[in-house]
């Protein structure tokens, strides 16, 4: 007896030993595109099982609640989105991640709200007088985006800490832009408000090196050329900044990269699939360039 106590001791402390301790954390940040319009009973059978799978190793925090096991977040049907399950590129980045590194365990920290500008409520440096001129009601005009983050990223880290448990963040996955684009002054500042940004990110974190992922925008309002400049800030940003990307994309309205639903604006079930897909494949490419510098 007293043998077979001390080989069970043994074990556990060796399986203790042997687990996966460190917690890869994601974030995500943006407008209506990072909140997602996907339906999530659009995708097949295999793919479902494919989430479920991993979803015990990735969990997802939104806006702020406790992180979930990765699966869809709640919709109210309307004429607009009639689906009551709805996801973001949160879903492909999660299940991407969590196929290519079997042995990891990751944290999703996501926060998004729609029809919202990097100049106003997503500023770091917020303004009172940037978000009344760029934001639309006293909600958004309000709304500090960028500190909320903030806040969601902290307390999850604090509650992985209390679990005794390590962590990397590894980027920051960032889908926003076309509220920048109706304005003179949030597109002449857009590049600047992105470095700004992600020194943000960057030094409140203390990540010196951390990875930023940019999906271009494609819309088409705005002040007359406003769109096409705030895609080229994105462009310009990114190729001043080593640890940043920027997944491109078409203005063909037949939208055959990432396809979109009829409003020609937020990415419908494939397109949310794809965005998500590209996200994490830039994401595991900076992963594997990044560690060990």
């Amino acid at each position: 007896m007293k043998n077979q106590i001390t080989f069970i001791f043994l074990f556990l402390v060796l399986f203790s030993f042997g687990q996966e301790k460190d917690v890869q954390v994601i974030l995500l940040a943006g407008q209506s595109n990072m909140a997602g319009a996907g339906n999530y009973e659009d995708l097949d059978v295999a793919t479902l099982k494919r989430i479920n799978a991993v979803s015990n190793r990735v969990k997802f925090s939104f806006n702020g609640a406790l992180p979930l096991p990765l699966s869809y977040t709640k919709n109210k049907p309307s004429k607009k989105y009639n689906f009551k399950k709805r996801f973001g590129p949160e879903i492909f980045i999660g299940l991407t991640l969590a196929e290519k590194y079997p042995n990891k365990t990751f944290l999703l920290i996501k926060r998004s709200q729609g029809g919202t500008s990097l100049y106003g409520a997503w500023n770091p440096e917020w303004d009172a007088e940037k978000a009344k001129l760029l934001e639309k009601g006293s909600f958004k005009q309000n709304l500090k985006l960028y500190s909320l983050h903030m806040e969601d990223i902290k307390s999850n880290l604090k509650r992985l800490e209390s679990q005794g448990k390590t962590y990397n963040i590894s980027g920051l996955a960032w889908m926003q832009g076309e509220n920048d684009a109706i304005h003179e002054a949030s597109v002449k500042s857009y590049k600047n408000n992105l470095c700004k940004l992600i020194d943000a990110y960057r030094i409140d974190l203390n990540v010196s090196k951390l990875p930023m992922v940019l999906g271009q925008i494609n819309s088409r309002y705005g002040i007359e050329g406003g769109a096409d400049r705030v895609r080229q800030a994105m462009v310009k940003f990114v190729n001043q900044d080593y640890y940043t990307s920027l997944i491109k994309t078409s203005k063909d309205t037949a939208w055959l990269d990432y396809p979109k639903h009829k409003d020609n604006v937020h990415y419908n079930t494939e397109g949310q699939k794809r965005l998500g897909l590209a996200f994490a494949n830039r994401l595991i490419n900076f992963i594997e360039n990044i560690k060990g510098k």
